[in-house]
């Protein structure tokens, strides 16, 4: 195989990896939404076995491992599905590690990338393994989706790499506006951990009301007792172990920051747009569409009474949100710098 072979092998697993990694972010939404995340209690098995079929075949044995949990197989299926999915997406970036490694003499080969990505994926398996051995402990929680939406927009950022006009983009762009796409990445994230933190405490049906939360515009809150971060380990966190009025609270910061979040963005694609530059005007617009879409889909879940579909596109949405303001950050900040050891 040659080096230009080993290159366009890369740029596809590349490819193929930012979609894998995308499904599991959705997936593991999907599976806590659906209140599946201990539906199997161990890991990496199910119930002491390699499947939620295997487990269901043997479920006097299985139950008797865990006789405090209720052996569900349809709860098994989806938490063994979404470990299916990343187990590919992990045995995906060791492959693209080793294809770096093999084509490293080609100056156009990322190389150290690629190379962080295994630990990156090392770590999230840990996270997932900490879930549910902590029992959906909600920092973990958190920090494994951080984990899953870094990783899916490192290899996004690998994918781009190989199909973007950064090379053609030789305008002069403002450093200001470099700074206020950086700045609205930032905000997302700030964002996107809100949102996990909702769902992990399973605040989201707190203010099951828009636009006001509890008959309010300022209901009664315990931002106090919301956002600790810390409480220990021991305590099974399925169903929340927060009083409502913390639950609110952090509803109703998650809604603020929606809003703030919205603004910055905004401006964001306001003023790439007055940069006149074809490019980054069209990546500017993908911004725009995610966010417009997100901005729908959060009031129409409240008002629909948080149906699975609508909560499940609302997680999707972020990450495809995410994936878009990456894009832009690409398309502005590599014409500054580009470099081939990515």
């Amino acid at each position: 195989m040659t080096s230009s072979q080993r290159l366009t092998l890369f740029r596809n697993l590349s490819l193929l990896g930012a979609v894998l990694a995308l499904c599991v972010v959705v997936l593991g939404a999907w599976v806590r939404l659906n209140a599946a995340g201990l539906g199997c209690p161990d890991w990496p098995g199910c119930y002491g076995h390699l499947s939620a079929a295997s487990a269901e075949q043997h479920l006097g044995t299985a139950q008797q491992l865990y006789p405090g949990r209720q052996f569900e197989y349809a709860k098994a299926v989806k938490e063994m599905l979404h470990r299916y999915v990343a187990s590919t997406l992990g045995l995906i970036i060791v492959v693209l590690a080793i294809v770096a490694i093999w084509n490293r003499r080609d100056p156009n080969q990322p190389f150290w990338l690629p190379i962080l990505l295994v630990p990156l994926v090392i770590l999230q398996g840990l996270l997932g393994m900490w879930t549910v051995t902590k029992l959906l402990t909600p920092l973990i929680v958190v920090m494994h989706l951080l984990g899953g939406l870094t990783t899916m927009s490192l290899l996004a950022w690998l994918a781009m790499r190989a199909t973007d006009n950064i090379r053609n983009l030789n305008t002069p762009i403002r450093n200001n506006l470099r700074v206020w796409a950086l700045l609205g990445l930032v905000m997302l994230t700030v964002q996107i951990f809100l949102g996990g933190w909702t769902s992990s405490n399973y605040a989201a049906v707190s203010c099951p009301d828009f636009p006001t939360c509890q008959n309010s515009y300022w209901p009664h809150m315990d931002v106090k007792d919301a956002f600790v971060l810390w409480r220990g380990l021991g305590i099974d966190y399925q169903g929340g172990v927060l009083d409502h009025p913390a639950r609110v609270a952090i509803h109703f910061v998650h809604r603020v920051g929606a809003v703030v979040t919205a603004l910055m963005l905004g401006w964001v694609v306001f003023t790439t747009w007055r940069s006149g530059l074809r490019t980054v005007r069209v990546a500017a617009i993908a911004v725009a569409l995610m966010l417009l879409i997100q901005l729908v889909l959060g009031p129409l879940m409240v008002i629909k009474g948080f149906p699975l579909e609508l909560a499940t596109a609302h997680n999707a949405v972020a990450a495809l949100l995410l994936l878009s303001v990456v894009h832009l950050n690409r398309m502005l900040w590599t014409s500054v710098h580009r470099t081939s050891r990515e």
